[in-house]
C-alpha cells in the first residue's frame, strides 16, 4: 500500500484543469459597457470592491480577467465590452485553457 507521499508530483489534478469555462459563440455579442464604471456579479468577483472603472486600464484588467475566468457566457456578454477585451487581451493573465478557449473560438484575439 502507497500513502499520498509516494504519488509523483505531476499526479495532481488541480481545479483549475477541470473547471468547466465558458465563452460565448461571438465576439460580437459582447455588449458590456465600454466607458464608465461595471460592477461585477458575486458570482464572477467576490472581492470586497466589485467596481470598476473602465477608464483605468488596470480596472479593466482585473474585471476582465475576473470575468473570463469565473463568468458564464451569459455574465461575459453582459459584462465584457468586444473592443475593451480586444484592447486588454494581451495583458490578461488567464489560465492557459481560458485563453485557448478564447483564442481558438476568436482568431482575432490571437492576433491581438
Amino acid at each position: 500500500m502507497t500513502d499520498a507521499t509516494d504519488a509523483p508530483e505531476d499526479a495532481r489534478v488541480f481545479y483549475r484543469d477541470i473547471k468547466p469555462y465558458e465563452a460565448p459563440e461571438r465576439l460580437d455579442v459582447l455588449h458590456g459597457p465600454r466607458d464608465g464604471r461595471v460592477q461585477l456579479t458575486i458570482n464572477v468577483y467576490w472581492g470586497p470592491a466589485y467596481s470598476f472603472d473602465l477608464a483605468n486600464e488596470s480596472d479593466v484588467v482585473e474585471a476582465y480577467q475576473a470575468t473570463l475566468r469565473e463568468g458564464r457566457a451569459i455574465d461575459q456578454v453582459e459584462l465584457l465590452n468586444r473592443d475593451l477585451l480586444v484592447a486588454v487581451w494581451s495583458d490578461l493573465l488567464l489560465p492557459v485553457r481560458v485563453r485557448s478557449l478564447w483564442e481558438g473560438r476568436f482568431p482575432e484575439l490571437a492576433a491581438a
